[in-house]
């Protein structure tokens, strides 16, 4: 950590936090919800170690970055994360995105070919990529499903969770976590607990239908460049595989054991050990 170095850019008159650690080939890391940058921390470093520049950044509502009121969708947090990256002097470089980070990391290849040169994606499955789940599912999925409904309803969730905001983020921990030990949870709780941060993260949700109408779109056109599908086996599994079939040309599908859906924390070496090969062009 104390190699650590934090950055801010402005794009498109809002401020953005970004943690860098390494030199040379850079790659972003997008965090999904509800967490921040902090939770690629240990990849960081490895990439750092194995000669990248590791770039991770707090997307558009999330932790220090501003909380815009609009621009959820993945096509307008995707473009402002390009823009990010040609601030910090990078025209090309390879993703990562985790959770909502995966949806991002998607629009983000898919919008801006030339730049992205690897994709690896973990522990979501697409919005207009994946057919959407049914209502009525057993207890044990729908603890992965009922908040999407729920982050999406507007208003009622902010006032449910007004003063509630640690309770209701270590509940998603306490559920979707296998190693919970592993994760940072006050960290993301106290995050989430800050002005606006839960409002901006519902925004993403709230911003679905206009995600799955540009995914429709972008679907027609596989991706080019390599991409890594990974699972938690307590989580998504294989879904983010089954996710990108027929969408990447260059596919890629791993799955890490004893792992829930916090991959990168609960999980780090099984973790790197399948995004670094990747990253160097070996098979994962």
């Amino acid at each position: 950590m104390n190699d650590f170095t934090h950055d801010y850019v402005r794009i498109h008159q809002q401020r953005l936090h970004c943690v860098i650690a390494g030199s040379g080939k850079p790659v972003l890391l997008i965090p999904g919800w509800p967490q921040t940058w902090y939770a690629w921390r240990h990849v960081m470093a490895a990439l750092a170690d194995a000669g990248y520049q590791a770039i991770a950044i707090d997307p558009p509502g999330s932790g220090h970055s501003d909380r815009p009121a609009g621009g959820y969708d993945t096509g307008a947090v995707a473009a402002t994360l390009h823009q990010a990256m040609l601030a910090l002097g990078h025209a090309q470089y390879d993703v990562v995105g985790h959770d909502i980070g995966m949806w991002v990391g998607y629009a983000l290849a898919s919008d801006f070919p030339q730049a992205v040169t690897k994709l690896a994606l973990t522990e979501a499955v697409i919005p207009g990529l994946a057919p959407a789940p049914p209502i009525f599912v057993a207890p044990a999925d729908n603890i992965f499903l009922w908040h999407f409904m729920f982050n999406q309803v507007p208003d009622l969730p902010e006032m449910l969770t007004a003063g509630r905001e640690r309770e209701y983020i270590r509940f998603i921990f306490d559920k979707w976590s296998y190693r919970r030990d592993q994760v940072a949870v006050d960290v993301y709780a106290e995050a989430y607990a800050t002005a606006g941060a839960l409002r901006a993260g519902f925004a993403y949700y709230r911003a679905i239908p206009e995600t799955i109408r540009q995914n429709l779109e972008r679907a027609k056109t596989p991706l080019a460049m390599p991409v890594l599908a990974i699972g938690a086996e307590y989580a998504t599994n294989d879904a983010p595989l089954l996710t990108m079939q027929g969408k990447a040309d260059d596919l890629q599908g791993a799955i890490v054991a004893d792992c829930g859906h916090f991959i990168m924390e609960e999980q780090p070496a099984a973790f790197i050990g399948h995004l670094l090969p990747f990253l160097a062009g070996a098979s994962a």
